[in-house]
């Protein structure tokens, strides 16, 4: 440990020490910061049994700063231990943020490949094509608590030459006896795609090929994830730069995946871009594979780049931003479903229930189930103002009404088409909801901020159960 190190420890713990306790939007169930500001799930991992989800920190403002490793740990994906920070910037190397990355598990040791960030001072850089490096370290663990020494494999000058200055967020897996590494990339021309490496000893790696759709497709592609769900590959990826009328009412950034038919390593081709998610809070998911073979997914719940709305109530408390809950990737009719993880479902009780219409008070962290809707009209009114509806062939999350405006904090409307409507999952938290449309085709998230949670909802034919989540 240098002086840095020590010293950026200190004044975390002093952060930390610091911080209000409680609050009122703080979750419940959705892993967040102790203090200060969260954005992307790093090193997600199931290792020895344990859950390790590791995090982008800035412990000493919630409005953001220099990023280091944040790490948490659960048994259960649903109850989260606060571990401390695991990676610090404190090498030249990394000095302006130890950014995303993964981990990868193998031969009972954890392997954690980020990106570090180094942004010159000059006023001549545009830091799209000079003034910022992204090196690619790793950092080895025995027990996924104690650290290695970190190790520098790549630099700029080792990307290919078409490439910018923004290369990063590894993601790492091994196949057929050699690893592979896939960073998001933005070219020369500004072109987002993915980068694929190579390697046979973890340490060395080399270029092997591009990743792109057969047009354009935005700027950059950031947090680049390859994973194999039911046997369908999937290439994940957070599309920025992305214009045109399909895009007008969606986030600023987008986050989704392409069908991959044949093989990433080889001849492939890429289906149409879908997102993981409609709502406005999601961005950088990554995935990891439990022991049991399970295919989970956690994003940070938040949106980078977005004036149009905010945290303000929970900057107040003095944090911003948490995690999606874990949610299970699955196939099912050939499509894409996603599902909050299994073991939620051990800690959840009955609270009431209903046909047709139920209105009640929701506890701290709940869960509505709408099944059996019938003739496809819904509605569903939370804290008063956050109206989800289905109508002809459109479900809607809107803010509605002065209420919606003052729980909202600037968030409107976002929509998607779908030609049916027959269920409904709506996973709650202290300023939070998770909204799950048939199955998991469709999956809705926001941050929002009511005084009081209340719930209304109404579907004709439709049972509609009402859970708490006990922890």
């Amino acid at each position: 440990m240098n002086a840095l190190t020590r010293d950026l420890k200190q004044l975390v713990e002093l952060a930390e020490k610091a911080a209000p306790a409680g609050g009122h939007f703080r979750q419940k169930i959705h892993l967040m910061p102790p203090t200060g500001w969260l954005n992307d799930p790093n090193g997600l991992c199931q290792f020895k049994g344990l859950f390790h989800a590791f995090f982008q920190y800035s412990p000493f403002n919630p409005e953001g700063g220099v990023k280091m490793w944040g790490h948490c740990t659960s048994r259960d994906m649903v109850h989260w231990e606060y571990q401390g920070t695991a990676l610090y910037p404190d090498q030249p190397f990394d000095c302006h943020g130890a950014y995303s990355g993964c981990a990868l598990v193998e031969d009972g040791r954890m392997y954690l490949y980020y990106t570090g960030n180094v942004k010159l001072e000059d006023r001549e850089y545009d830091y799209v094509l000079a003034g910022r490096e992204g090196n690619t370290v790793l950092v080895e663990s025995e027990d996924g608590f104690s650290m290695g020494r970190k190790q520098l494999l790549m630099r700029n000058e080792d990307y290919p030459a078409d490439l910018s200055c923004h290369v990063r967020d590894p993601k790492v897996w091994k196949q057929d006896g050699r690893y592979y590494m896939i960073q998001g990339v933005r070219t020369k021309e500004d072109v987002g795609e993915a980068q694929i490496f190579v390697s046979g000893d973890r340490l060395s790696w080399s270029p092997l090929k591009r990743i792109r759709t057969g047009e354009p497709f935005g700027y950059m592609w950031e947090c680049p994830d390859y994973m194999d769900v039911d046997g369908q590959k999937l290439l994940s990826a957070s599309v920025q730069g992305l214009e045109g009328d399909k895009w007008r009412d969606q986030n600023v950034y987008q986050s989704g995946y392409f069908y991959i038919e044949g093989d990433i390593l080889g001849e492939y081709s890429l289906s149409e871009y879908q997102l993981w998610d409609c709502g406005f809070d999601f961005y950088a998911p990554q995935s990891f594979v439990t022991e049991d073979g399970r295919v989970v997914l956690v994003a940070w719940m938040g949106m980078p780049d977005c004036p149009e709305y905010g945290n303000e109530p929970a900057l107040a408390e003095g944090w911003q931003h948490c995690f999606t809950f874990p949610r299970e990737i699955f196939i099912r009719d050939g499509a894409v479903r996603q599902r909050p993880v299994r073991e939620l479902e051990k800690l959840k009780r009955k609270v009431k229930e209903a046909q047709d219409r139920l209105e009640a008070e929701c506890p701290s962290a709940w869960e509505a189930d709408i099944t059996g809707i019938q003739g496809g009209a819904f509605r569903a009114v939370l804290g008063g103002g956050l109206a989800l509806t289905y109508t002809g062939s459109r479900f809607e999350m809107r803010f509605e009404g002065p209420e919606g405006e003052r729980i909202s904090g600037g968030r409107r409307l976002r929509y998607q088409e779908m030609k049916s409507l027959d269920s409904v999952k709506i996973l709650g938290d202290a300023s939070s909801v998770e909204v799950f449309v048939n199955g998991g085709e469709y999956v809705f998230t926001t941050r929002y901020y009511p005084e009081t949670r209340t719930l209304e909802a109404e579907a004709d034919g439709a049972e509609i159960s009402l859970y708490s989540v006990e922890l």
